[in-house]
């Protein structure tokens, strides 16, 4: 690392003039293709001298500052910082007067091979033991001194804290009533007003502080009370979740490495981990509450400044720690002020209230640690936002959110391969969401142009948890591309804003809400549309709250594009959302691993939650729940449900691109194996002894050569294999092999049916490293029906051996109602053989759940091998996740169910007896776990269309749209 020897003043002095006047690097005249003149500044925080003889060296920020104003009109200006921390006083502001002029740029960027770290914090040393048998260490701080965070060598420390459970207390108006004595000694606390309660809900993550203790009576703060209480997913009433921590007191320093600051005495305390000494530690104490604004005016914005590979760090934001506290609403937004509300505000607003509405847009949002406003062409690049107590980077976000007093206004914004870690907030914030952003008294207002790719945005919002590590809100093209996001205890990036409520017409949920009484309802678009999210990593998503997902959007998005994403490990909770009033929005091309909902569409009947498509998305788990028909017209298409981690070569390839872009991947970032294997058979089912063809496929994703590869093939127990074409040893970049073998099955078969699975195993190396990757492909070998027909109106497989029967099948479902018209199903059955006084018996032995509502079980129909058309239609069926289910056809929709009872025990599944009794036109099912004490399944429906004589059998669908499931059943009886 460079240093630099202290310059006199005298000699400063020379050096401005020198570089004023002979600073600048002309290109020659001849070569007119040459860049222009580039006039070059070194700040060191030693100053001097240094080795660029085109440049000239300042010790501060500030001069180099005052430099680069009268230079930017005349050259390229390329400010370089020195390695080392630069402690700043007060935060660094660079306005219109900052500008590249005439053409030219402005970069402040590190000295090459260097680390300068612009840092709002104060190292705290002096440390002393106060409480040996605690390990209690104390060290002086300024007198006032107060922040939210410490960080401990580099990492965010947790305030002292303690859990209470909910039984502990009661919510009243005012605050809490004590209700468990082991927390009475509350009322002996010093400093009770610096104390604060945490809940962490489904949506939101609130702080109340309190105002005092007395007894068993704990009086919170105002507004923070009354406005944590009001409205959707509150402190008292939460929706999931609602964990409650006390916080910020010197007696809750219970857990080795909590922290308490006492701004009154001066004194920071920390609980060391035992055997340490925080002496030999870096133990860093912010005072800032941000580091750069960048901000101009609509009519002169700040523009043409790069800011590159310069860290930033030790920031914290105080508003939670005001008697406002931090009534959060969603991802950061939180309400400031005091309303009119309700006197049963608790009760009656605990879901929302008209009283509520009225604060709506006067929400505010977080601010960041380095903030852009009334700006454009402002470039980030190898920066690092760290240790921030707050949101790493905020971008034409609302006025109140920005020092500089003026938000929104930016354009052409790149914020590309930075990293975004350990921060309190959300790494990007984008956007504004009271009025002005979404429609603006002043065209010049509009977020347009902002372009997020390759950054690593990784354990954020470490404190305010509900925040997303990227949020997009009324922005007009926004580009969220390439990006690895991860470890979040809420979603991974969000997209939009305003629940539908600001779109042309309104929102029929929000009218009757009583927004309007408070907001006009627009006629014209908002400001959001043609975001494209593409080709970005999300995983270790969703690790505290329920509601929300790993990719969301919230409003109207006209011209969106969600493309070749992967999401995994999100706690199996939903992958693509699709929030309110959200229209307009084409995701497809997407991954979703292991979720619990690959697509959720929150579509109540009036919210607009409409005409958005899912195309051609792989996903290996979880319900679909898009609604499709009238009037929301949400389209499923070409989705493709796999098995298991067998990702067809397309979907590996997603899984391969998504996130930072291999060329600029580290050690840091998620590197994925680069090649792709697929396996797949020539035919999916066999006779006992018959024979297919497996090809291999080897696919290379990326630009470099594959070496060494080999392939093998894994078989199942009695198969045998005899290789037809070998794998080749190399692989191109880009290039694709494939190679085979001939298997045959074995020559009898034990149970109905055996899906046998085959897994290829492919190595290989790429440069230095080896890899591996595999593929699994099934082949069915079923016993011949001796008596029952079979009909699959979708592929099917059917088998038996003795009074065991098995189906094989897949398709989407058998309902016909809510918008749905599906026949899909796989059946062995009896034709004709009940009649008008009938009895069905079996037993469902055992169920694939390849989704919850996977079915297996009874049906009667007039002919089974008619879908979509034949009458009389009833089945009685087991399901994975949903009990048992009796559904029928009504007259009004022959040749589809669209009626249903339950079960009421959801836990009822495989293996469990099923019964249909038919008497005339009239139906009964019952289940059983022993197949002697049956309980009835509703009550008995009328069969529709029902002919004098019906065909009788067991069914199988798989509820998916191109994964299939097996149903085994036995003791199959019509009387």
């Amino acid at each position: 690392m460079h240093r630099y020897p202290r310059a006199t003043a005298a000699a400063l002095a020379a050096a401005l003039a020198a570089l004023a006047a002979s600073a600048l690097t002309a290109a020659p005249a001849h070569a007119a293709a040459a860049p222009g003149p580039v006039a070059r500044i070194v700040v060191s925080p030693q100053g001097g001298h240094g080795p660029a003889a085109d440049g000239r060296h300042v010790s501060t920020l500030q001069e180099a500052q005052k430099l680069a104003r009268t230079l930017s009109g005349k050259a390229d200006v390329i400010v370089s910082l020195a390695g080392g921390t630069y402690r700043l006083a007060e935060p660094w502001k660079l306005t219109s007067a900052d500008s590249g002029r005439n053409g030219h740029t402005v970069t402040w960027q590190a000295l090459p091979g260097e680390q300068p770290v612009l840092s709002g914090g104060q190292q705290v040393t002096g440390w002393t033991l106060k409480d040996a048998a605690d390990n209690i260490y104390a060290a002086p701080v300024p007198v006032g001194a107060d922040s939210r965070q410490l960080y401990v060598d580099g990492s965010l420390a947790p305030r002292a804290a303690v859990s209470i459970s909910r039984s502990d207390v009661k919510i009243t108006p005012t605050g809490m009533t004590i209700v468990n004595p082991a927390l009475d000694y509350l009322a002996s606390l010093p400093q009770q007003s610096r104390i604060e309660l945490e809940s962490q809900n489904s949506f939101t993550d609130r702080y109340a502080p309190v105002q005092s203790i007395s007894g068993s009576t704990i009086t919170m703060q105002q507004p923070a009370w009354n406005n944590n209480n009001w409205g959707y997913d509150t402190l008292a009433s939460p929706f999931a979740g609602g964990s409650l921590q006390l916080e910020n007191s010197y007696s809750f320093l219970k857990t080795a490495g909590q922290w308490y600051l006492d701004p009154q005495a001066g004194q920071l305390y920390y609980k060391a981990p035992a055997g340490t000494d925080p002496s030999h530690s870096d133990i860093e104490l912010p005072r800032l509450t941000s580091l750069l604004q960048i901000s101009g005016s609509y009519t002169d914005p700040v523009h043409d400044i790069t800011v590159k590979d310069i860290a930033f760090q030790h920031t914290t934001w105080l508003q939670p720690s005001t008697s406002a506290g931090y009534a959060d609403q969603q991802n950061g937004a939180f309400i400031a002020s005091a309303y009119p509300q309700p006197s049963d505000f608790i009760t009656s607003c605990r879901s929302g209230c008209p009283q509520f509405e009225a604060a709506r847009n006067g929400w505010q949002q977080m601010p960041a640690a380095v903030q852009v406003s009334a700006a454009r062409g402002i470039t980030f690049t190898g920066d690092t936002f760290a240790h921030l107590g707050q949101v790493g980077l905020g971008i034409g976000n609302d006025a109140d959110a920005h020092a500089s007093g003026v938000g929104l206004g930016t354009s052409d914004i790149t914020v590309h391969h930075n990293t975004f870690t350990d921060d309190s907030g959300a790494g990007v914030v984008v956007g504004g969401i009271q009025p002005d952003a979404h429609h603006p008294s002043d065209p010049a207002m509009v977020n347009r142009d902002v372009t997020i790719t390759d950054n690593l945005v990784t354990k954020v919002a470490e404190d305010y948890r509900e925040m997303s590590g990227i949020l997009s809100t009324y922005v007009t093209h926004a580009v969220i591309s390439h990006n690895e996001v991860s470890n979040l205890a809420y979603d991974g990036i969000d997209v939009g804003w305003g629940w539908g409520a600001n779109d042309p017409g309104g929102s029929q949920d929000y009218r009757n809400r009583g927004l309007y009484d408070y907001q006009p309802v627009y006629t014209t678009p908002t400001t959001l549309k043609n975001t494209v999210v593409t080709d970005n990593l999300i995983h270790g998503t969703k690790k505290v709250f329920h509601d929300g997902g790993s990719l969301y959007n919230l409003s109207a998005n006209p011209g969106s594009v969600f493309e070749g994403n992967y999401i995994h490990d999100n706690q199996h909770t939903v992958g693509l959302y699709l929030d309110e009033g959200s229209r307009y929005v084409s995701l497809k091309n997407n991954v979703i691993q292991d979720s619990g909902v690959w697509a959720f569409t929150n579509a109540g009947s009036t919210n607009n939650t409409n005409d958005s498509t899912f195309d051609t998305n792989w996903y290996n788990s979880g319900a679909t729940q898009v609604a499709t028909g009238s009037p929301h017209n949400n389209i499923l298409t070409g989705n493709v449900q796999v098995s298991g981690d067998s990702w067809p070569l397309a979907a590996q390839r997603v899984m391969y691109t998504a996130g930072i872009e291999p060329a600029l991947r580290t050690p840091a970032d998620s590197r994925p194996a680069p090649a792709g294997a697929a396996l797949t058979a020539g035919k999916s089912s066999l006779d006992a002894g018959g024979s297919t063809t497996l090809t291999g496929t080897v696919q290379n994703f990326s630009t470099g050569r594959i070496t060494g590869l080999k392939a093998g093939l894994d078989l199942p127990a009695g198969w045998t294999a005899e290789p037809v074409a070998p794998a080749p040893a190399t692989l191109a970049g880009g290039a694709t092999a494939s190679f085979s073998w001939r298997v045959t099955a074995p020559s009898t078969v034990t149970d109905p049916l055996s899906n046998a699975a085959f897994t290829l195993k492919a190595a290989y190396r790429s440069g230095p490293e080896q890899f591996s990757t595999s593929s699994t492909a099934r082949v069915a070998v079923a016993g011949a029906l001796t008596s029952l027909r079979s009909f699959g109106s979708v592929p099917s497989v059917f088998g038996q051996q003795g009074d065991r029967y098995a189906i094989l099948t897949g398709g989407n479902d058998i309902w016909g109602a809510g918008g749905q018209h599906f026949d899909e199903y796989g059946a062995i059955y009896s034709p004709g053989a009940a009649g008008p006084s009938s009895t069905l018996t079996v037993k469902v032995t055992a169920q694939q759940a390849v989704d919850p509502w996977s079915k297996a079980g009874l049906v009667l129909r007039n002919d089974l091998s008619a879908p979509g058309v034949s009458q009389g239609y009833a089945a009685l069926v087991a399901t994975p996740g949903n009990g048992v289910s009796l559904q029928w056809q009504d007259a009004t929709t022959p040749g589809y169910l669209d009626q249903f009872a339950a079960s009421v025990d959801k836990a009822v599944k495989a293996p469990v007896w099923l019964r249909l009794v038919r008497s005339g036109d009239r139906l009964s099912g019952y289940y059983s776990a022993d197949g002697a004490g049956w309980t009835q399944v509703g009550s008995a429906i009328t069969l529709a269309g029902a002919a004098a004589v019906q065909d009788a059998g067991m069914i199988a669908t798989a509820h998916s749209p191109s994964a299939q499931g097996e149903a085994d059943f036995s003791d199959f009886q019509v009387s």
